[in-house]
C-alpha cells in the first residue's frame, strides 16, 4: 500500500504574547520530531505539505531532512481560525473546543466554523493530490482541529470531537492513497512502525 500521512505538530513554547501561528516547537516536542524523523516511514516520504504556521514548519522541515525532500506550504491548510477569541488557557480552551466539534454549523465567539474549517481542508488536501503521484508516498504536516475534521471526511463520519487526537500533538493517521481509506487511527509519530512496503 502507498500510504499518506496526516502529521499533527507536537507540544509547542506557549507563549500569550505571540500570535498562536508564529509558535514554535518546544524542546520536548522537537525531540519527539526527530526521534520520528529517525524511523523507517519518513525517509520513504516523496513530499511534505506543511501549512505556513511556524511550529507545522519546523516538524515538517525536520521529517524533510530525513526524507530528502523540501517542504511545500499549502497555506489554506492551517487551524481552524481562532483569532477572535485570541489566547485562551488550556482549560477554557478544551471548553471552547468542545463547543467548536459538537456545534459544527455556528461559530464560537467569532471563530472560523467547524464546517468552513472542514471544507477548507478537505479543498486544500483534494487539490494537492489532484496531481500527486499517487505511488509516492506523502505527508501532510498541520493542526489537530482540521487534521480531525479531515479524518471526520475520510472515514464518512459527522464531525465530532470523539474523533479528536488524544493526549494533545504529535500523532498521525495513516491513509491509503489508492482510495483515501483510513488504514490506522491517531498513532503517536514516534512510535508508529508504518506500513508493509509493497
Amino acid at each position: 500500500m502507498t500510504f499518506g500521512l496526516y502529521i499533527t505538530h507536537p507540544q509547542v513554547r506557549i507563549d500569550p504574547n505571540i500570535p498562536v501561528p508564529k509558535w514554535g516547537l518546544s524542546e520536548i516536542g522537537r525531540a519527539r520530531t526527530e526521534q520520528a524523523a529517525g524511523s523507517d516511514w519518513a525517509p520513504r516520504l516523496g513530499r511534505i505539505i506543511s501549512s505556513d504556521e511556524t511550529k507545522a514548519i519546523e516538524t515538517a522541515e525536520i521529517l524533510a531532512a530525513a526524507a530528502g525532500v523540501s517542504v511545500e506550504i499549502a497555506a489554506d491548510t492551517h487551524e481552524n481560525d481562532r483569532s477572535a477569541t485570541g489566547f485562551l488557557p488550556p482549560l477554557e480552551f478544551e471548553k471552547a473546543a468542545d463547543w467548536f466539534f459538537a456545534n459544527p454549523t455556528e461559530s464560537f465567539k467569532g471563530w472560523e466554523r467547524a464546517v468552513d474549517a472542514q471544507a477548507r481542508i478537505v479543498a486544500a488536501f483534494n487539490r494537492v493530490l489532484a496531481d500527486h503521484d499517487r505511488n509516492v508516498p506523502i505527508a501532510f504536516v498541520g493542526h489537530g482541529g482540521v487534521g480531525t475534521l479531515l479524518k471526520c471526511h475520510l472515514a464518512k463520519r459527522p464531525i465530532g470531537r470523539d474523533r479528536d487526537q488524544p493526549g494533545g500533538g504529535g500523532n498521525l493517521y495513516c491513509f491509503s492513497l489508492a482510495d483515501l481509506s483510513l488504514s490506522c487511527d491517531w498513532t503517536p509519530i514516534e512510535t508508529w512502525k508504518g506500513v508493509q512496503r509493497g
